[in-house]
């Protein structure tokens, strides 16, 4: 939400000033607004960049946090399984001796 208004922030401010330095400046004023236009621009489109990088980096952790747990679960099913054969190889032991 935060990233959002700080988008809509620099993006109005750039329009503004852009069309304030069009319209009402002139000479050196205009370069000055056009550049103040051009950073808040840039400040803008670097953003949307950032957080569409943070989204991908988030979603990342979440999928290795899903493999972890799905790979713990399969380690505790192996043990499960692994001492229920350890007992049915003492019971077919047992069987055999007598």
């Amino acid at each position: 939400m935060k990233n959002l208004i700080y988008n809509c922030l620099f993006l109005a401010l750039s329009i503004i000033s852009g069309l304030y330095s069009i319209n009402y400046w002139s000479g050196k004023d205009l370069i000055l607004g056009c550049f103040i236009s051009g950073l808040f621009a840039g400040i803008f489109l670097m953003n949307l960049r950032v957080n569409v990088k943070n989204n991908k980096i988030q979603s990342y952790k979440r999928e290795l946090e899903k493999e972890s747990v799905i790979s713990g679960e399969s380690s505790a099913k192996v043990k499960v399984l692994e001492s229920k054969i350890e007992v049915l190889e003492k019971a077919l032991e047992n069987a055999l001796k007598k």
